[in-house]
């Protein structure tokens, strides 16, 4: 009997959605980031029917791993005017149903290793054949639910009071090795880093759950689904994996970050650190500043990428 083919990559990996090129410059210097701080694990490229041919020739030209998974959408649709990037965030919820692998950790393409992390590949989680109905169904950080923006259209209830890093303040070194309980503050993981053990049964309540007329009162898309189907049934990872720039910032959850500790950022909100890069290639820079000291982080990562891959002869747009 010939050997059953090994999945894409391995049984244990990295994968990033992707639908456009807007966020693959995010997405290159991602997985430049993986291998700099020498994963064992590939990063493979999820993309959906959308992703066109300039991006899979930029892929291709990397030898990038890639595999086409659908285009996820609930059946009852909410309109997401204001935060039109939430449109594609269903689609974040696919590595459940990648049955073929043993463990998936979906990273949002607007993030950066600066620590190695594989430690997140062996996290103890339920076994596939629970099908969602254990208490370690994925492991994930938090969501900030402070809304520094102060933006309207979020719900009324996201304020620094009902936010679980809030609850972290008095004890910060814990902090750095240890998530607030899954259900601290509104129990809400943020969707940009899933540690996965893809099971059927899991991703069967998921599918439910988008076929539901429920799904269109998700504020936040994936995670929000993620937070109500399986509350309280999730392992919180500190902050470190998952460090959303805002994090940082003063005022915010500076009483825990700790730059030397980070392992992961997630550029949430725009600008992005590409878009200052683009602006700076068009003498347009103080258009596109966000001011934000970690974007000097991501800047000089890409920059690094970009002079090894004309090194080798790899120059295009991204």
């Amino acid at each position: 009997m010939a050997d059953q083919a090994q999945p894409l990559g391995g049984p244990k990996v990295w994968t990033t959605l992707i639908t456009n090129t807007d966020y693959l410059s995010g997405l290159l210097t991602l997985d430049y980031s993986l291998k700099k701080v020498h994963s064992k694990y590939p990063l493979v490229v999820l993309y959906t029917d959308t992703f066109p041919a300039e991006g899979h020739a930029a892929l291709d030209a990397r030898g990038i791993l890639k595999r086409h998974v659908p285009y996820l959408l609930p059946c009852v649709s909410k309109d997401y005017t204001n935060d039109v990037r939430f449109y594609d965030c269903w689609s974040k919820l696919t590595p459940f149903s990648l049955v073929e692998y043993d463990r998936v950790v979906q990273l949002d393409s607007d993030m950066v290793a600066l620590q190695n992390m594989d430690e997140l590949m062996d996290i103890e989680l339920d076994a596939p054949e629970l099908g969602g109905a254990g208490q370690r169904v994925f492991a994930a950080s938090h969501a900030c639910v402070c809304n520094p923006l102060q933006k309207a259209h979020y719900p009324k209830d996201w304020i620094p009071a009902n936010c679980a890093f809030t609850s972290q303040h008095d004890d910060p070194v814990t902090a750095q090795t240890v998530g607030a309980p899954s259900t601290a503050g509104l129990g809400i993981p943020n969707g940009g880093l899933q540690v996965v053990n893809p099971s059927q049964g899991t991703y069967d309540k998921i599918s439910a759950q988008l076929a539901s007329s429920t799904a269109s009162s998700y504020d936040f898309a994936d995670q929000s689904l993620l937070g109500d189907v399986f509350y309280g049934r999730w392992v919180a990872i500190p902050y470190i994996y998952n460090a959303l720039k805002t994090l940082r910032w003063k005022g915010v959850h500076d009483a825990i970050w700790r730059d030397e500790n980070v392992k992961n950022v997630h550029y949430i909100l725009s600008p992005k650190p590409w878009d200052e890069w683009a602006a700076k290639q068009k003498g347009q820079e103080d258009s596109q500043q966000s001011q934000d000291p970690s974007h000097a982080w991501w800047l000089s990562l890409n920059e690094e990428r970009l002079k090894e891959e004309e090194v080798k002869g790899l120059k295009d747009q991204f």
